[in-house]
């Protein structure tokens, strides 16, 4: 072990159902190992501003069930300053704080790389984002959580669709990336689904509309990423009803509630993994990296990768989605 004795951890960006998990796995892991855990609220901007307060192992009791983040989490513009990073290391000096676990995804890892790069500070990131885009890693904290809701709130809306025989489509969460569309669409049953990485899936809805649906028999479900290039589910709603007037054309945004909500266990034993592995990895003297999980198995990826490399849709669910989608 080196002569790490204070961790700090915060929270930073979107938050992720399984931070409170991964928070209770740092104070834990670390306490166990003879370190002060320090929680820093607000995320990089409660670090600046020194919002900084010691965690015992009861601080976090009772909140691995818990969404959201009892750190709280905010975006800093700041802190993307040299001189806001400035005060961010005095207030890491003040606590006598010698290394940091960052929870959080691309946004929350550039600024943690720059705290390596510009003082030397040991950062070690946990990925955690709804949205599952970070590369180096199959899965992030929140990703498995925001599936399940998606899906629990398809299967309400295919009811209603059917009771109707509407034509829904539904928008959900993930930036630029259709990791949540694309699971969730599969396991839902949905008739098409609109991820930005697929740039031929509009081509495949207009076949479905023009060629399958029948407004008088049957319901139909289309999942629809924020990100798709089509320009989201109300823009592509509208253009389908202008086309087919003939349709009843609903849209449904599911918004936020991906967001919230007690996580799921896959997303509460990760965060354990993680979290833990993440101070082992302090102990071991390592900075500037991301801890994932490859193949079931921990791994480490430095920051700068993680962020720049392009995460791209698992092939074999792309497959899966090809041989279902035939009618």
């Amino acid at each position: 072990m080196n002569g790490m004795k204070k961790i700090g951890v915060l929270t930073s960006g979107g938050d992720a159902p399984g931070m409170n998990a991964a928070i209770r796995a740092v104070v834990r892991a670390g306490i166990y190992n003879g370190c002060q855990v320090f929680g820093i609220s607000g995320g990089y901007q409660g670090l600046i501003d020194g919002q900084i307060r010691r965690l015992k192992s009861s601080d976090v009791s009772n909140i691995i069930q818990r969404g959201g983040t009892i750190l709280k989490t905010a975006r800093s513009a700041e802190f993307r300053t040299p001189a806001g990073r400035m005060k961010a290391v005095g207030q890491l000096a003040a606590f006598e704080i010698d290394g940091l676990v960052v929870i959080g995804g691309d946004g929350s890892f550039t600024g943690a790389g720059l705290l390596v790069q510009e003082y030397d500070i040991p950062v070690v990131g946990i990925p955690g984002t709804i949205d599952n885009d970070l590369f180096g890693t199959d899965y992030t904290i929140g990703y498995d959580t925001a599936v399940n809701t998606a899906i629990c709130a398809i299967d309400k809306i295919r009811d209603t669709a059917s009771a109707h025989n509407r034509l829904f489509f539904v928008e959900v969460m993930g930036r630029d990336a259709g990791f949540i569309a694309l699971r969730s669409g599969i396991a839902s049953g949905a008739e098409v689904i609109l991820v930005p990485e697929l740039k031929n899936d509009i081509e495949e809805l207009q076949q479905y509309v023009n060629e399958e649906y029948d407004p008088n028999h049957s319901s139909g479900i289309v999942i629809v990423a924020e990100g798709d290039e089509g320009g989201g589910a109300y823009k592509i709603a509208e253009k389908v009803s202008r086309e087919h007037p003939e349709f009843d054309v609903r849209v449904s945004v599911l918004g936020h509630i991906q967001r919230g909500g007690s996580p799921t266990a896959y997303d509460r034993e990760a965060a354990c993994r993680l979290g833990v592995a993440a101070v082992d990895a302090l102990l071991d003297d390592q900075k500037s990296i991301m801890i994932g999980i490859t193949n079931g198995k921990i791994v480490h990826v430095p920051f700068n990768k993680a962020i720049k490399n392009s995460k791209g849709l698992n092939p074999r669910l792309l497959e899966l989605l090809t041989l279902l989608s035939a009618r």
